[in-house]
Order: structure tokens, then sequence, then C-alpha cells
């Protein structure tokens, strides 16, 4: 009996990795599994096996990939002149689903924060100047508009500006559909500020 207890307790510790899932939630997730879906844990647990053994990061973006180069860095259909920096794999997925982007990507895996210890090596800085240096014209500056985004934006435009290439921050501001009564002022005033002429 301790011995099955403690692998329950295990599993519901090992859900709470997840963002968002607190106790209760992982709690839930392992006794659904256990009570009424054996085979989908089983199916779960070979996929996320799977999963960690076989996906790395790309060599030429950081993206997650299969893969030792993703099928975008190999796609001779994309544009090889823009690169699209972004947080996270998710961001590429997202800016993929729109249909308005050709280019290439770069995936920091984070923002600058020396508090967390993720400094300029952790985002892999050396390996973006040395693709702008290689055939890139611009770079794009995909980053949210929080303060470790808006940080290590900064230190982008800093470190690819002598470069020679031009850098481009994606345009934030109010949302199509969006009434301005129901903006908040930050978003406002970003909006305000990147307006661009009729």
């Amino acid at each position: 009996m301790n011995q099955s207890a403690g692998v329950l307790d295990k599993l519901i510790e090992a859900f709470r990795v997840l963002p968002g899932v607190g106790p209760r939630t992982a709690q839930r997730m392992v006794f659904h599994l256990l009570e009424r879906d054996r085979e989908g844990g089983l199916r779960l647990a070979r996929q996320l096996v799977a999963a960690m053994e076989q996906i790395r990061e790309c060599s030429g973006c950081r993206n997650l990939t299969e893969l030792v180069t993703c099928p975008i860095c190999t796609n001779p259909q994309r544009d090889a002149t823009q690169l699209c920096v972004v947080e996270s794999p998710a961001d590429v997925l997202a800016i993929e689903q729109s249909g308005g982007y050709r280019g290439r990507y770069f995936v920091l895996m984070g923002n600058l924060s020396p508090i967390d210890g993720i400094g300029p090596a952790e985002l892999g800085i050396d390996q973006l100047e040395a693709r702008c240096r290689e055939e890139v014209e611009e770079v794009i500056v995909a980053l949210g508009s929080s303060v470790e985004g808006e940080a290590t934006a900064h230190f982008l435009l800093e470190t690819v500006k002598p470069l020679g290439v031009r850098v481009s921050r994606l345009a934030q501001g109010i949302p199509l559909g969006g009434e301005l009564e129901f903006v908040d002022g930050n978003t406002l005033s970003l909006a305000l500020s990147g307006r661009k002429p009729l």
C-alpha cells in the first residue's frame, strides 16, 4: 500500500511541472487517467518519452524539431533575408498559423532575465549574430511587451543594428475590431506612438 501511494504521489507531483497545473488539477488529471482512461495514459506516456528523446533544437533557428535542421530553415521557398526573432516555439506556431510571414525564424527560448540567470549566451545571441552576418537583411523583433521583452528587444537592436541589418518591430496596439473605450492605457499609448501615415 505504501509503495502504491508513493507511486501515486510521485505521479501527481510529476504533473505539476506543467504551467498552471497546481496540486488539485494534477490530482484530477491523474485520477482521470487511472480511473477512466488507462490506455490514454499509456499513450501519453509513450508519446512523452518519444518526444523527450527525439525532439531537439534546430541547428539553424533553435526551434523544436525532430531533425537536425527544421523544415522552415531548409525550405528554399522561405525568404532567407528576413529573420523573425521570437521568444518561444509557440510564437513560431502562432505566426505560421497567421499565414502572413514567409521569412525564417530565430527562437531565443526566453528573454533576458539576469535574476533567473538568463543572459545573452542562454538566448543564443552569438548564433543570431552569425546568421545576421550571412544573408539576413532585416530582423523582425517579435517579442512581447513585458519588461523582459522590452529589455531583450533593446538589447537585440543594439547587437544587430551595427551589423548593417535593418531592425523592425511588430506593430503593437489596438486589436482588429477593438473599441477604444475598452483598450487599456498602455496599449493605446503604444498604438499612438506606433501610428503610420495613411
